[in-house]
């Protein structure tokens, strides 16, 4: 399924959309937490990207699977593009946490709730911004190494 799209490799079409969604999710939380006054006016693009992003990643790494399996015949696959695998493999599941605490974080904060929150709500909301947003940077982190050894895995140095 996530093998080839009009007879062309998918995961170098799919990987494009990871490119962008995923960095995209992490700044967006990122500001989205440090900075109130920038809710009312990000927050549907905070819960689009909390869908976006985690979807595209699951579907480039499924993408690179079969790509790997095809070039491989399903023998071993060459060192950098283990390497490659093995960090898609933290990047994707840390996408897909960043994408649920993203929404969480918007629930929490979404206008017209009641008189105020209460000190438990407003703690939930501390609690949640702050793993946002170091799932934010973990997530720009290894989207940067990821994408750099696939890269290398294709191009060389």
């Amino acid at each position: 399924m996530f093998d080839r799209i009009a007879d062309l490799p998918a995961h170098p079409l799919i990987v494009h959309a990871t490119v962008v969604f995923t960095p995209l999710l992490a700044a967006l939380v990122i500001a989205y937490a440090a900075v109130p006054r920038l809710r009312d006016r990000i927050g549907w693009a905070v819960a689009l990207s909390a869908f976006a992003a985690p979807v595209s990643a699951v579907a480039a790494k499924l993408s690179g699977e079969a790509l790997a399996r095809r070039m491989t015949g399903g023998g071993p696959y060459p060192a950098p593009v283990e390497e490659h695998s093995a960090l898609a493999g933290v990047l994707v599941p840390l996408t897909v946490l960043l994408g649920a605490a993203a929404l969480a974080l918007v629930l929490l904060t979404r206008p017209g709730r009641a008189t105020g929150p209460s000190k438990a709500a407003r703690a939930a909301t501390a609690l949640v911004s702050a793993v946002a947003v170091l799932l934010a940077l973990a997530v720009g982190y290894y989207a940067v190494l990821t994408g750099h050894s696939g890269a290398t895995s294709v191009w060389g140095a």
